[in-house]
């Protein structure tokens, strides 16, 4: 790089920064966010654990409830919940994928409890962070209507943050929501014949 293209970049980069940072002032307003992490790629529960983590690092205190997946998964992030049992809360309500059940009414059982048990969590002050996992699709399969849920996220504490995860959001939640990531299937590894793996997927 030459000295004229080094100070191009500078400059370019300086305007940049201006740019930014009048951006960044401009917003003063601070909420508890409604997220939502959809979509056919893999990370949505993922990326959310990943908040829980960030949040247990400032001593904020989270819960998770988990709908459709079952109890008896092992997984590394329920072991994880283990670590911090002053902080954080895991409720794993479900009872596997929908199409391993195959009874419609046991699995909107199930996602009621589930519910019940977010609920409590919702109106808790004291809860930073409340993950509702796999709601999307409870949600899909109207195991839950889609009202009780907006009726609990319109009236839950001012500064609590809630993520939602799950294939195929509906549009009153999206609507509802303040942070929406889809994430988008490029390449699995699945498709090569590769398992679940420790770690990677559970």
């Amino acid at each position: 790089m030459t000295d004229h293209d080094a100070e191009l970049h500078k400059k370019k980069m300086q305007k940049r920064k201006e740019l930014q940072t009048e951006l960044v002032s401009s917003k003063t307003e601070t909420k508890g966010l409604v997220m939502v992490h959809t979509g056919s790629g893999k990370g949505k529960s993922t990326a959310a654990f990943g908040l829980v983590f960030r949040n247990l690092g400032y001593g904020r205190k989270c819960a998770v409830v988990q709908f459709i997946k079952a109890p008896e998964w092992q997984t590394g992030e329920r072991k994880m919940a283990d670590r911090f049992p002053d902080l954080l809360e895991w409720h794993t309500l479900g009872e596997g994928f929908t199409w391993d059940t195959q009874d419609k009414q046991k699995d909107i059982a199930s996602c009621a409890k589930a519910w019940d048990v977010a609920l409590k969590y919702l109106q808790d002050e004291e809860i930073a962070l409340v993950v509702l996992d796999e709601l999307n699709i409870a949600l899909r399969y109207d195991y839950i209507a889609m009202e009780r849920v907006l009726d609990g996220l319109r009236n839950r504490p001012s500064m609590q943050h809630v993520v939602i995860t799950g294939r195929n959001a509906k549009k009153e939640l999206i609507d509802a929501a303040d942070l929406v990531t889809e994430m988008s299937l490029v390449k699995h590894h699945f498709e090569a014949g590769v398992k679940a793996q420790k770690g990677v997927e559970f």
